[in-house]
């Protein structure tokens, strides 16, 4: 983990302007919703692993893995921020993206799936370990590829550089996750996972096919959605 260390003043924005500009208001609208997206997902894990994980870990190499993931997910917090910045000039759009769990349905109903999971005191460890590994590893998927979609296209090159910077990263913590799952002596039983990434699928997809129609970028959503369930089979492996 530590090697891939990164910080937010890597990220060059300079091209993103002149790119932000030509974008049709279809594509601008799907991208503040993403990055709004992002901006209060990320403050959720964090919440997450400081109110409860690190709390309930006892394994000293989990707990200074959970320590580094603190660490990278306020990196991941301040080019958020950084990004919504840069390319929103107007102020009260601007407080709308960054108070988008209060303005925004589609990104609330992610929201309280993840939130419910924090809250839980009769979930075991496993069950809530298993939901966030959804939250890293579904909830972002969708919206990674649709920036992924927008580099093929050579466009935005410093969002699409902290893309890749910040999916490797969840990838990692996904991993994480599911190495832990590996060690518990009390697992969950294979129903209760299949329903709980079920449930993650079902959520992203309408997220991003449906409520924020990936299709406004010109993206298939009939593929889209194939690539979240491809998504959601890794977690199942």
């Amino acid at each position: 983990m530590f090697d891939c260390m990164w910080r937010a003043e890597e990220i060059d924005l300079s091209k993103d302007i002149g790119h932000w500009k030509s974008l049709n208001d279809k594509e601008r609208h799907f991208l503040k919703m993403i990055l709004a997206f992002f901006a209060a997902s990320d403050g959720i894990v964090l919440e997450n692993i400081g109110m409860r994980f690190l709390s309930e870990v006892q394994l000293p190499e989990a707990r200074a893995a959970y320590g580094f993931q603190l660490m990278m997910e306020n990196v991941h917090s301040e080019v958020y921020s950084l990004l919504i910045d840069t390319y929103i000039k107007d102020e009260k759009e601007k407080s709308k993206l960054f108070n988008a769990l209060e303005e925004f349905p589609c990104i609330k109903k992610k929201a309280d799936w993840s939130i419910k999971w924090i809250e839980d005191k009769r979930s075991s460890f496993a069950a809530r370990l298993v939901a966030f590994a959804c939250v890293e590893g579904i909830f972002f998927s969708g919206a990674f590829c649709s920036i992924y979609w927008m580099k093929k296209r050579g466009l935005m090159p410093g969002l699409t550089f902290s893309n890749e910077l910040i999916s490797r990263d969840e990838g990692m913590h996904t991993d994480l996750a599911c190495l832990l799952f590996s060690k518990l002596n009390n697992k969950l039983n294979k129903q209760k996972v299949r329903e709980i990434i079920k449930e993650a699928v079902v959520i992203e997809k309408e997220f991003i096919c449906e409520a924020l129609p990936c299709k406004l970028i010109g993206m298939n959503a009939k593929l889209m959605a194939q690539y979240i369930e491809f998504v959601a089979d890794r977690l199942l492996v």
